[in-house]
């Protein structure tokens, strides 16, 4: 396979990017956090925190910073990943962020629709 001339992966870009401007990573990681709880979107959010882990310094420092083996991060932090609380916070504290709460909409309570039948006489 032929590779172009000064071309760069999208994904060694991004880390570059999220490396070099902190209020990016911030916004990143924020909206990573805020698509945990889509189940359509988990995949993506835990690739992105991931995106901040090797930005911050690579996985195999930041899961010996957290406490945790390199193995056992990229496990968490892949698209089918499942991480604890516990993992979450550990791999914030050792990018230098924290995990926050903010408001998030309500939905609309909905009733189940009555089907009304007429009956005749």
């Amino acid at each position: 396979m032929s590779q172009l001339i000064g071309a760069v992966s999208h994904h060694k870009r991004e880390v570059e990017e999220l490396r070099n401007d902190k209020e990016l990573a911030i916004g990143y990681l924020q909206f990573s956090l805020e698509s945990l709880s889509n189940p359509d979107e988990r995949a993506g959010a835990l690739l992105s925190i991931r995106a901040i882990a090797e930005a911050y310094g690579g996985i195999g420092k930041i899961a010996a910073e957290a406490g945790i083996s390199r193995e056992s991060l990229y496990r968490s932090l892949s698209p089918k990943g499942n991480p604890t609380m516990k993992t979450l916070i550990a791999v914030m504290n050792a990018v230098g962020m924290r995990l926050s709460a903010i408001e998030a909409p309500r939905k609309k309570a909905t009733r189940p629709k009555v089907q009304r039948r007429s009956i005749a006489a």
